[in-house]
This record gives structure tokens, C-alpha cells and sequence, in this order.
């Protein structure tokens, strides 16, 4: 299928689970076509071991929202799908009225680049039932990946001090979508530039890009190779030295560099991608610098991740750049955020007063929090993050001291004194987006230094990071506890 088929607007409302229209078709059959739901997105542990998640993805929410559409080649495929037990799976009358279906909701969300934590909303969807239920895949397959990303980007560029990180990862991604959206994520999470062209003319991000080793390897000899090139990208001459023999690379490049000064010219940087490359980088440094070259950059690549960058300085490597590929576009080692969109209230439509709704579990961390939720982020005057305090504003006790935790109502956090703000923006009313609501990726990508610019560096940190936090104001505290007492009582637990 063609990439342009394949990411048609016309098919995001096919790109979900089947259980998804399933269950939109028994909401429709058994007369709860105009209950409102209310649903939360979140996940339950930091990515990584770390301390913090950036938000991503929602950015792309209101396009989501836009285009959720059936087209006639969609109402043709469903009315095609047949029941495992025989006949169709999809009723005549449900296509039909899918036919001229779109979405009715309501949505909030943190700003994209922003600091996110576990168990916090970080979107929420009200709206008709069906209109939610039918949009909770395409919507977790938006915001997970792109956190995950977001997230990993964020530990790279903290371990790679300042210098220069391109995204280097197109060729190891999860299919062309999985390499837009890691291009797009780490964009906004601090990487300069990416190796993706499609990226760079959908999103406006800056490209980079010299040659391989195929480059070298097609001509007689290195020195030819570099030559053939410097003459060829003069303004974006990165030479990879490490095809052959690093050292005999070095000396190669020092010879060409010296021939483009020769020609009112300079070599920008050489690339090494395999061997030591702490040691190499010494050695290349030194070379350069013997030569009369110190402008001459060095950048590594080959599976780099946080740690091995943190590494790299350790041992005092000079490196000025890296190109970071496999690691972080496969997010490894965590392959998924685990991000999940549970039901938190209902009611019937115009009415003003939601009934809240609670999930229990064997599992007592699964249990979620019920009721129309949103967040305030209490900080110090120097604006750094303190901790989060969820609430729903048709409970609250107006006691906004105190943070009840979400796993252990016996354990509370003073916010007494603190400055607080409310996260959660509106995206989306009434199907439509919210101008002031959105934001660009360039804005994004701001919002994202500054939140990481003040989280506290004891939460930034890769080993052990301090735990922040999140937890219920009282009000709601209780309506869960009680809501949870009741359910447990009604099931006959």
C-alpha cells in the first residue's frame, strides 16, 4: 500500500481496536447513544526508571479530532466484516449511522513539552459515550509513542551536556509513521535536527545529513572519497573517518581540510561510528589541533544512548555532537509507555451533575481515580515544581494544603505557602479546536527546556531520582475511598 494510501485523513477512524465498535455499537443498540462519559488519560510508572515524562502528542490531537471521519470506502470495509459466528458483525442501522458520524467532544490536556508525572490526567475526553469510546485507540497511539520518545529524548540531551544531538533513528523505527513520530517528539524534546526529509517538510524541522560508508567504499580510495566530497557539499562537509581505519581517516580529513582552507573553504566536522570513542576522539582532537584546525568538530555516533553520552564525558571525550539512532527511536530499553484511558464519570446528556465511576482490581495500583478530574502544579517562587494536587472542583473540601497520596491515603505532602497553577488546558469544544488552546512545535519545543530548565535536578537525575509528588486534594481523596467501599460491598467482596 502507498505511504500516501496508508496515511490518508480519510482512514483515522478505522485506525483503532475492533472492541472499540463493537462496544459503540451495544452503546447505540442498548439506548445510551446520548450518555455523556468522561475519560482520562494516564500512565502508572515513569518511563525508564526515571523521574518525570514529558507530554507529547498533543499537538496532533485537534488534526485527530478533525479528521475522524468513515469515509465510503470505510462504511464499505465495515459492512464487509463478518462475525465469527456467522453474518455480519455490524448492524445495518449502526453503519448507517456511522455514516455521517463525527465527534462531539470535549477535550483537556497538559501542553505538549510540559512535565508529566504517574496516575495524572495528562489528556481528558467529554463527550456522547460512542464519541469517546470510538476515539481511545487513535488517541493513545498519538500521545504513548510520542511521550516514550519526548522522554528518552529528554535523558539524552541532559547526558549530552549542551552539545549538539540529531536525530539519527528513521532507518530503525517502527515503520515511516513510528519515524515521523519520533522526528516530531524529539524535536520538541531537544534535539537540533533530524536525518528524516519527510519529517523536515511536515514539520518544519531543521535536517542533517553527509554520507556513509558506502560513500567511501565506492571510490579508489578515502582520500578520493573525501576529496569527492568537499568538493561536491563544501557548506556541509561532516566527513565519516571510521570505514577503514580511524587514525588513517583523521589524516585523511586533516589533508582535505587543509586543501578546502586552500580554497576559502572550511570542513565542518568528521563523524567517527564505530571503535573507542573516547579514545578516538582524543586522538582526533589532537590532530586537528596539531594541524592548525581546532574549528574542525567532532561528532559520534553507533548506539548511543544517555548513558553511554554520560559516559563518554566521563572519560573526557571531546566530542561536540552526536547522532543518536536505534536507542532512541526504539525508545530501548522500554518499549512502551504503558499509557491507558479508563472511564472516570458519567451522566445523562444535559444534565449538570456527573455520577463518578471507579475501576477496582485485584491488583490494588490498577484501581483508578473516579470523577471530572484536573490538575494544579504548586511551585516554589523561583517557579520549580513542588508537586501535583488532582482534583474534581464538585468535591473539593478547599482544603489545597495537602496532597493525599494516590497508593496510601495514610500518607500526605504539605503544599502550604506554595504558588499553584492549573495544568490542564481546553484543546477541543464541541468537536472543534480551541485557537487559544494550540500551540506550534517550535512553541512546544520551548515549553519543553523551560519545564526541564526548572524541574529540580534530584528528579532529573538518571540513578535513584527523587520521588515527586502526585497526589489527591481531600475532597476527592475521600469520594474515592467511598466509592470504592461501595463497589466493593455492592459486588459482594
Amino acid at each position: 500500500m502507498a505511504l500516501t494510501d496508508r496515511t490518508d485523513p480519510q482512514d483515522v477512524a478505522l485506525n483503532t481496536d475492533l472492541y472499540e465498535l463493537t462496544m459503540a455499537q451495544g452503546f447505540w443498540e442498548s439506548g445510551l447513544k446520548d450518555t455523556w462519559a468522561c475519560f482520562n488519560v494516564f500512565f502508572r510508572k515513569n518511563p525508564f526508571n526515571g523521574g518525570y515524562a514529558i507530554a507529547c502528542g498533543m499537538g496532533q490531537i485537534a488534526d485527530l479530532v478533525k479528521n475522524f471521519r468513515f469515509s465510503k470506502d470505510s462504511i464499505a470495509y465495515l459492512r464487509s466484516i463478518k462475525a465469527p459466528g456467522g453474518g455480519s458483525m455490524f448492524k445495518k442501522e449502526f453503519i448507517d449511522y456511522l455514516e455521517d458520524f463525527s465527534l462531539d467532544v470535549d477535550i483537556w490536556a497538559v501542553p505538549e513539552g510540559d512535565i508529566i508525572f504517574p496516575r495524572e490526567p495528562m489528556v481528558r475526553v467529554e463527550g456522547p459515550i460512542i464519541d469517546c469510546q470510538l476515539l481511545e485507540t487513535a488517541l493513545l497511539n498519538l500521545v504513548n509513542f510520542q511521550t516514550l520518545v519526548a522522554t528518552k529524548t529528554a535523558r539524552v540531551v541532559q547526558a549530552a551536556e549542551g552539545h549538539t544531538i540529531s536525530d539519527f533513528g528513521l532507518r530503525r523505527a517502527q515503520g515511516p509513521d513510528g519515524g515521523l513520530a519520533v522526528a516530531r517528539a524529539s524535536y520538541i524534546a531537544g534535539v537540533a535536527s533530524t536525518s528524516n526529509v519527510l519529517a523536515g517538510k511536515i514539520y518544519g524541522i531543521p535536517v542533517f545529513g553527509t554520507h556513509a560508508h558506502s560513500w567511501v567504499m565506492a571510490f579508489p580510495s578515502e582520500l578520493e572519497a573525501f576529496r569527492a566530497f568537499a568538493k561536491s557539499s563544501p557548506k556541509n562537509c561532516v566527513l565519516l573517518v571510521d570505514t577503514y581505519d580511524v587514525k588513517k581517516g583523521v589524516a585523511n580529513a586533516v589533508t582535505v581540510a587543509k586543501e578546502m582552507e586552500a580554497r576559502g573553504e572550511k570542513l565542518a566536522a568528521i563523524r567517527i561510528d564505530s571503535g573507542d570513542l573516547a579514545k578516538l576522539s582524543k586522538y582526533a582532537r589532537k590532530q586537528f589541533d596539531n594541524a592548525g584546525l581546532p574549528y574542525v568538530k567532532i561528532s559520534a555516533s553507533n548506539d548511543l544512548d544517555e548513558y553511554t553520552i554520560q559516559s563518554l564525558f566521563a572519560q573526557g571525550a571531546p566530542l561536540d555532537s552526536f547522532g543518536v539512532g536505534t536507542k532512541l527511536a526504539t525508545c530501548d530499553p522500554q518499549p512502551s509507555l504503558g499509557g491507558v484511558y479508563k472511564l472516570s464519570a458519567t451522566k445523562a446528556k444535559g444534565d449538570a451533575a456527573w455520577t463518578p465511576v471507579i475501576k477496582l482490581s485485584e491488583m490494588t495500583y490498577k484501581r483508578t481515580i473516579p470523577g471530572i478530574q484536573h490538575i494544579l502544579r504548586f511551585t516554589n517562587t523561583e517557579g520549580v515544581p513542588y508537586g501535583d494536587m488532582i482534583l474534581d472542583d464538585s468535591v473539593d473540601t478547599g482544603d489545597r494544603t495537602t496532597l493525599v497520596d494516590i497508593l496510601d491515603h495514610d500518607i500526605t505532602y504539605d503544599v502550604s505557602g506554595l504558588q499553584s497553577h492549573e495544568l490542564m488546558q481546553q484543546i477541543i469544544a464541541d468537536g472543534e479546536e480551541v485557537p487559544e488552546g494550540q500551540t506550534t512545535i517550535e512553541q512546544s519545543k520551548q515549553h519543553c527546556h523551560e519545564a526541564l530548565m526548572h524541574l529540580d535536578p534530584s528528579i532529573k537525575r538518571f540513578l535513584n531520582p527523587q520521588l515527586y509528588p502526585v497526589g489527591m486534594e481531600r475532597g476527592l481523596a475521600t469520594l474515592r475511598s467511598n466509592l470504592a467501599k461501595r463497589e466493593k460491598r455492592d459486588s459482594g467482596r
